[in-house]
């Protein structure tokens, strides 16, 4: 269980980043203006929300490839 959700988190993690650099390129020039952004505009849960109906897709795609090679593998 514990295997499963590191796992799970560093995807997560990977995703998070992956996310934040293309929508704001400019982070990785000038990370101050950004983060003076988003204190300006209160909105530091955006990008962890984002993420995760992002990472819900990408949970269901996994779920149903899954489902498909199981289905396959059981039928051999």
């Amino acid at each position: 269980m514990i295997k499963i959700l590191k796992r799970e988190l560093i995807i997560y993690t990977a995703l998070l980043t992956a996310l934040i650099v293309l929508m704001h390129p400019d982070l990785l020039s000038d990370p101050t203006a950004r983060l003076g952004l988003m204190q300006e505009k209160e909105n530091y849960i955006h990008p962890l929300l984002y993420t995760f109906f992002v990472y819900l897709v990408i949970y269901f795609f996994r779920a149903l490839i899954d489902l498909v090679t199981n289905f396959f593998e059981k039928r051999k």
